[in-house]
């Protein structure tokens, strides 16, 4: 029997799939975070959980983005042999019109952050379109969706490569990830694609991550075939290494591990990684010719009741007053609570303000004695003073970071995950400081901000400079004036404490 699909019932169902995953966790990832929460050892990776956790909920009840970078939207399409279309346009340009309502809707508005012209002028599209659609032709009168949102952050630590036929993908998987370092929030999910050719690993890399967190189940079951064996044991290997949570060190960095293969060339060995992040965001639809198929709201009783309380020994800092003296005395991993007035800037306006330095211009304003914050907001809305604003990954400005250093008199630079080699070398040389706030709690960060407005680059969009004055903002002391890294020490630590608490099991 042929279905007819009516084009605004599909426009319909993809623009509401994008506004529920802004807003709702899946209730399996809220599940599996919370019980990495309960086991944790790490008081830092345990804080970090607790203000996902409390994010999460939050933006359930808020209806508001769970991170600020609400993503590049990805769409499998699996389409019916026997279906119909009553369409007016192509099936890419209908599901690009749903991209469009999702990110345009005035109640959520979610950041718009696709580029066209990627090498070039990188110019916004201003509604997050052209989606990424994959297509397969199926049996059956139906067309099966899955709808999910990937964070740049997470997306820049996907890993590919053509291994050799005798290669162990468990010790290539292993080198990978610390290399990933923390810029793409966990825990989360690693989808793992083998076979095929180098196109397809990725592809399988990526739809793997739309299925449901299980690894507790197949442990309880065991392995039935060569793919799962290596979901447990890679599940066990990966958590063994100790990067926990925003990479601070501690039991839990994957929540699970999902395998997909395909058959390939005998001189082939196609392996790819793709991470799902804290913010993991998909949804599944299916259109069957009676009108939009739209998602179900989840039950707030799913998420579980979380606090997070101040330790007695955090820091409360005054940025109005902070000087560089007073930086010397920070003490990696310690909790820091901002107050006062600091600036923003990610890559755009990175590279527009070295680019003045070096041409000998007076940069817009004045960043000596100041900290900066490496964010792209989320427009707000109603009575916001800012939409969910959380960090960008750090690593991506330690290109600019001496020159900022050394030239505008900059105290301190606040991010989202480690620093890399060049970023701390700067860092000790100019006695700065390096502060993370945690990736996945963009909604919470948010609050802390009680005024927000564009100084500098307007034409720049979400990436201009804003000067924000925040009120108890919690960060981390991710390296110390002295160049130390809690990135470094901490997953250290946490590495010899699991395997020397497996030997004493053993």
């Amino acid at each position: 029997m042929t279905t007819l699909i009516r084009q605004e019932d599909l426009i319909e169902s993809v623009a509401d799939a994008l506004q529920f995953i802004s807003y709702y966790h899946p209730k399996d990832f809220i599940q599996a975070v919370y019980e990495a929460y309960k086991k944790e050892e790490s008081q830092a990776a345990k804080d970090a959980m607790a203000q996902i956790l409390i994010n999460s909920r939050m933006c359930a009840e808020g209806h508001r983005p769970i991170c600020q970078d609400t993503g590049i939207v990805t769409v499998f399409v699996n389409v019916g042999m026997n279906v119909k279309w009553d369409f007016e346009t192509s099936l890419d340009d209908a599901i690009n019109e749903g991209v469009r309502r999702a990110y345009t809707h005035p109640d959520n508005m979610l950041r718009a952050s696709i580029l066209a012209d990627p090498d070039g002028k990188r110019e916004n599209t201003k509604d997050n379109t052209p989606a990424i659609i994959h297509y397969k032709i199926v049996p059956g009168n139906t067309v099966d969706i899955h709808v999910a949102a990937k964070g740049g952050g997470s997306e820049a630590k996907s890993k590919f490569a053509m291994l050799n036929p005798s290669d162990s993908v468990v010790d290539w998987v292993l080198k990978m990830i610390p290399q990933m370092g923390a810029g793409w929030c966990p825990p989360g999910m690693l989808g793992i694609g083998i076979g095929g050719t180098a196109e397809k690993a990725m592809a399988m890399a990526k739809e793997a991550l739309l299925e449901p967190i299980d690894i507790h189940e197949l442990k309880a079951r065991g392995a039935s075939n060569r793919a799962e064996e290596l979901r447990l044991e890679l599940f066990e290997k990966v958590n063994e290494l100790g990067i926990g949570a925003q990479g601070l060190g501690g039991l839990t960095t994957v929540l699970d591990v999902k395998v997909k293969d395909f058959p390939t060339h005998a001189a082939n060995k196609p392996v790819a990684i793709i991470p799902n992040c804290a913010a993991t965001r998909h949804a599944h639809f299916v259109l069957d010719g009676n009108g939009p198929s739209l998602q179900t709201p989840p039950s707030l009783d799913d998420w579980p009741e979380i606090t997070w309380e101040v330790g007695e020994n955090v820091r409360r800092v005054n940025l109005n007053t902070v000087t560089p003296e007073d930086v010397k005395d920070w003490q990696p991993g310690e909790t820091v609570l901002l107050s006062g007035k600091m600036l923003t800037g990610r890559d755009a306006a990175h590279k527009k303000m070295v680019d003045m330095i070096n041409n000998g211009e007076e940069l817009p304003v004045d960043m000596k004695g100041r900290f900066i914050y490496y964010v792209g907001p989320v427009d707000p809305v109603r009575e916001e003073v800012v939409g969910p604003a959380g960090p960008t990954t750090a690593t991506r400005m330690d290109k600019f970071t001496h020159t900022m250093l050394e030239k505008t008199g900059l105290t301190g630079m606040i991010g989202k995950a480690e620093r890399g080699q060049a970023g701390i070398d700067a860092i000790r040389e100019f006695g700065a400081v390096y502060l993370m706030a945690v990736g996945g709690a963009a909604y919470l960060v948010s609050k802390a901000i009680k005024h927000a407005e564009v100084v500098a680059f307007p034409e720049l969009g979400m990436e201009a400079i804003y000067e924000f004055d925040v009120e108890d903002m919690p960060v981390t002391v991710a390296v110390d004036s002295r160049g130390s890294s809690v990135h470094q020490t901490g997953p250290a630590e946490w590495h010899k404490k699991i395997i020397a608490a497996k030997a004493v099991e053993i």
